[in-house]
Parts: C-alpha cells; sequence; structure tokens
C-alpha cells in the first residue's frame, strides 16, 4: 500500500452538482435557482436583516435604554459571606486583599458590602462602598468601616 492507491471510503463521496451544462444534465435552463426574482440574479446579495421588502424587525422594534458611561461597576459581598470568612481565617479585619486571596473578588474589583445575612462579630471591614443596612449592621456591633 501506498499514496498513489488511497482512495476514500465506498459511499463516503458524492459527486459536484454541475449547474448550467445544459438540459442533458438534469441542471440546465434555471440552473436550480427557479423562475425570476433577485436570488435567480448573478451576483445577488442581500444585506443583513433584509425580509424581501417587508419592514424588518430591526425597525419595527423601538429602540430604548442607554448605557450610562459614568456607571460604577461593584462586586458585591453580603455580610454573611464576610460573617464565614472571618469565623474560618480567625480575623478581625476583613478588607480587599483578604477578598482576593478568598477568591471572592479580583484585585481589580471595587467591592461593595451589602447588608444581607447576620453579623455577629466585632469586624474592621474596609471597601469601596457599604450599603446602609451594611454600615449599621456593622457599627451596631461596635465595628468600623472604612471606605477606600
Amino acid at each position: 500500500m501506498d499514496l498513489s492507491n488511497l482512495k476514500p471510503a465506498e459511499g463516503s463521496t458524492h459527486s459536484v452538482k454541475r449547474i448550467g451544462r445544459g438540459q442533458g444534465s438534469g441542471h440546465g435552463g434555471t440552473s436550480t435557482r427557479g423562475h425570476k426574482g433577485a436570488k435567480s440574479r448573478s451576483g445577488y446579495k442581500s444585506r443583513r436583516g433584509f425580509e424581501g421588502g417587508q419592514m424588518p424587525l430591526q425597525r419595527v422594534v423601538p429602540k430604548f435604554g442607554f448605557k450610562n458611561i459614568n456607571r460604577k461597576e461593584f462586586k458585591a459581598i453580603n455580610l454573611d459571606v464576610i460573617q464565614e470568612l472571618a469565623e474560618s481565617l480567625k480575623i478581625t479585619c476583613v478588607d480587599v486583599n483578604v477578598l482576593v486571596e478568598a477568591g471572592m473578588a479580583s484585585k481589580r474589583d471595587k467591592v461593595k458590602i451589602l447588608g444581607d445575612g447576620v453579623l455577629n462579630l466585632k469586624l474592621e471591614v474596609k471597601a469601596h462602598a457599604f450599603s446602609k443596612r451594611a454600615k449599621e449592621t456593622i457599627e451596631n456591633l461596635q465595628g468600623t468601616i472604612e471606605i477606600l
């Protein structure tokens, strides 16, 4: 066996449909394009979203909303998560570096502490932002907050 007598398996390939090569081929005449219309012409190309002259969907549906260029994206972390983290690591100061080491935030994230869950440790918490409830909960336990 050598490269000169290799061929594909029986039935795995098909002969190419030769279009526009006379009536005897069975694919002459309109060359499988049907009768008339833009799609039967050479060089036909429709633009994206074209619906044959019908009003396209992207023009029917109204525009709405916008992207706020001044938006600040925060990584939200709840008090119950901080409680578990402080208990497991036995720490009293939770800051962004501790959260990054624990895998809860990346070092470029801005962190916001939210007030969901129960906190019952006196902690020093340092983050970029705090919700009103989180701030109250930490300060009621004589903890301190620091906004970075």
